[in-house]
């Protein structure tokens, strides 16, 4: 018999190969774990309700102060436009000397907006700010006053150190006779925001930790109710990713419907708090500037229930699988 004839031979003596189910493949295993996830979600129903409170009450915690430093973040860009740096002329500027200076001063860099002061306006501002006591100005002259331009920063150049950089260059044009900024008003503003953020940045770290110890102590008492469950399945041969696979789609199923809830939930506080503000504040929020969160922190918000309810069960599974 030749070489040939044997291998002909072993072949036709082994088993054949098993043909795939239907089924079988990356769709249809996703679809099982799918399936299996929302039966699970249906026999703990209580089980799975406490854990999508939890995790609704715990990013309704986060989008609330992300709320609040949305709207902080607002108000100080706002007050931040204040940052307005003042230079001051002997003598009322020709059309041609305020291009000259407008030309060489937005040469500095960083200049959002010059406008040109003269002495009239200065009088006119000066009485505005006097109104009903203008009497004190009888006899005053425009020519008192000195003729000014304001000269408004860009965002990215009203922090302290650029705000004295360009008020130095300034000072180095030949014809300016004095330059202001509320130094002092700069730097404690640089200060706040600075603080403000450094808290903002500390406490949303500590809640996202927060959530993420409770979702996942919360997804472990699932995982413990059916520990039976998990090990006879390991015990007739189920491979690990067999047994997570459902409890991750579970997970992030949880985390979805808790950060939608969240999200629900944030939306009907901000609109009660905006229909009810006028009975206990002095402001009207929704002409002050008010604002719910952008689209892009609101897809943040539900990604991260998502990934919450993922991480949260991936965890837990590590002590029992």
């Amino acid at each position: 018999m030749n070489k040939w004839t044997q291998k002909k031979k072993i072949a036709a003596n082994q088993p054949s190969k098993r043909p795939p189910l239907a089924g079988e493949g990356f769709g249809g295993r996703l679809g099982y774990y799918v399936r299996r996830a929302l039966v699970n979600i249906r026999q703990n129903v209580f089980v799975n309700v406490v854990t999508i409170g939890t995790i609704a009450l715990a990013l309704l915690i986060v989008s609330l102060f992300l709320l609040v430093f949305v709207n902080m973040e607002s108000a100080a860009d706002n007050w931040s436009e204040r940052v307005q740096v003042t230079v001051y002329f002997d003598h009322e500027l020709t059309p041609q000397e305020q291009t000259g200076f407008r030309t060489r001063i937005q040469a500095i860099g960083g200049v959002s907006r010059v406008t040109y002061v003269s002495r009239d306006e200065a009088l006119k501002r000066f009485k505005g700010r006097l109104r009903g006591q203008e009497a004190l100005l009888e006899g005053v002259l425009p020519e008192i006053l000195p003729t000014s331009l304001e000269i408004s920063l860009k965002r990215s150049s009203r922090d302290t150190l650029s705000v004295e950089t360009f008020v130095g260059a300034l000072k180095r044009i030949p014809g300016i006779t004095e330059v202001q900024y509320g130094e002092e008003w700069v730097r404690r503003f640089n200060i706040f925001l600075n603080f403000m953020r450094l808290v903002g940045a500390l406490l949303g770290a500590f809640l996202v930790v927060a959530v993420l110890f409770i979702v996942s102590n919360t997804i472990k008492l699932t995982i413990y109710a059916r520990r039976d469950e998990l090990e006879v399945m390991s015990l007739v041969g189920a491979t690990r990713f067999f047994i997570k696979a459902p409890f991750l789609v579970e997970g992030i199923v949880q985390g979805g419907a808790g950060a939608l809830i969240a999200v629900t939930l944030l939306f009907g506080l901000y609109e009660l708090f905006l229909y009810n503000a006028d009975s206990f504040l002095t402001f009207n929020p929704a002409t002050s500037g008010l604002s719910f969160l952008p689209p892009e922190y609101i897809g943040a918000l539900l990604l991260s229930g998502v990934l919450l309810g993922f991480m949260g069960s991936l965890t837990s599974l590590r002590r029992f699988i």
